[in-house]
């Protein structure tokens, strides 16, 4: 399927799309300001057992999750829930949240951002991930977390 840039229709074949190391997670960017006009922010994440980030604040977009594959435990400050393959979750803008895989396989899941913007924020942090590669090494994370702490207000979000 190819549309031309005339028609309006944005296409992304499987496997296509920048894609980053980012705390041993698997995040390939699929949709992005640019080329939605700004409505949305799209990722397909592959997250490792353990895998996800810490408890955050997107101060100006919403994020919400669709769980293809595996468990994860979705979180606010105040306690957790299990979710499974199909489940949707929708966080609003300015609400403490995480998510962590809390089983032994990896999970894959969409992560919509709206309106687009944060996706770039993994655009900017980690390594590329080429296709075949194994993740980079457990030092690598470190030195990813110290560049989100850098990083993260300038995409009007915060670490709690």
């Amino acid at each position: 399927m190819s549309f031309e840039e005339s028609e309006g229709i944005v296409y992304i074949p499987p496997k296509a799309g920048p894609a980053r190391w980012v705390f041993g997670d698997h995040y390939t960017l699929k949709a992005d300001k640019e080329n939605t006009h700004g409505s949305l922010g799209l990722i397909e994440a592959m997250v490792p057992p353990g895998g996800g980030p810490p408890l955050h604040i997107h101060h100006d977009s919403d994020e919400a999750f669709y769980l293809i594959e595996g468990e994860l435990e979705i979180s606010n400050e105040k306690r957790g829930e299990i979710v499974g393959a199909g489940a949707f979750v929708f966080v609003p803008k300015g609400k403490t949240h995480a998510f962590r895989n809390v089983s032994d396989k990896p999970c894959k899941m969409l992560i919509i951002f709206t309106p687009a913007g944060f996706e770039h924020f993994f655009s900017e942090l980690g390594v590329a991930a080429e296709e075949g590669m194994p993740a980079p090494e457990a030092e690598q994370y470190a030195a990813d977390v110290e560049k989100a702490q850098s990083i993260v207000a300038k995409y009007h979000a915060e670490y709690v």
